[in-house]
C-alpha cells in the first residue's frame, strides 16, 4: 500500500535524520527542488550534495507541532534544537503519486 502524502513527508524526514541516502532517492521525483531562506530552488543532487550530510548539525530528531494537507501540499510545522536552543520551521511540500516534487521551507525563530 502507498504511502499517504503526510506518511511520505515523515518518511523522507525520517530518511534524512537516519542519513539513508537510497531511501531519500526513493521518495524523491525526478524534478525534485528545494527551496528555502537559503537556498533558491535547488535540484535533487544539489540538495544531496548540500543540505543532505547536514542532519547532525542537529541536537535531536525534529518534532512535529502540526501536520496536515491542504490541497495536495503538506504543510508541517516542527520544533528542533541547535547547540542546546530550540526553533520552529514550517514547511510546504508537494507529495504527488508517493513522491516529493517540492519543499519550500520557512524558517522560524526561536521558540
Amino acid at each position: 500500500m502507498p504511502l499517504s502524502p503526510r506518511e511520505t513527508v515523515l518518511e523522507f524526514m525520517r530518511a534524512f535524520r537516519e542519513q539513508d541516502e537510497a531511501r531519500a532517492l526513493s521518495l524523491m521525483a525526478p524534478e525534485f527542488a528545494f527551496t528555502s531562506p537559503q537556498d533558491d530552488h535547488l535540484d535533487r543532487d544539489a540538495w544531496l550534495q548540500r543540505c543532505f550530510p547536514s542532519a547532525d548539525h542537529f541536537d535531536a530528531p525534529a518534532t512535529t507541532l502540526q501536520i496536515v494537507e491542504v490541497d495536495g501540499v503538506v504543510l508541517h510545522r516542527y520544533e528542533y534544537a541547535v547547540a542546546g536552543r530550540t526553533y520552529r520551521n514550517m514547511e510546504a511540500t508537494r507529495v504527488q503519486d508517493g513522491l516529493v516534487h517540492e519543499v519550500e521551507v520557512y524558517f522560524g525563530g526561536a521558540a
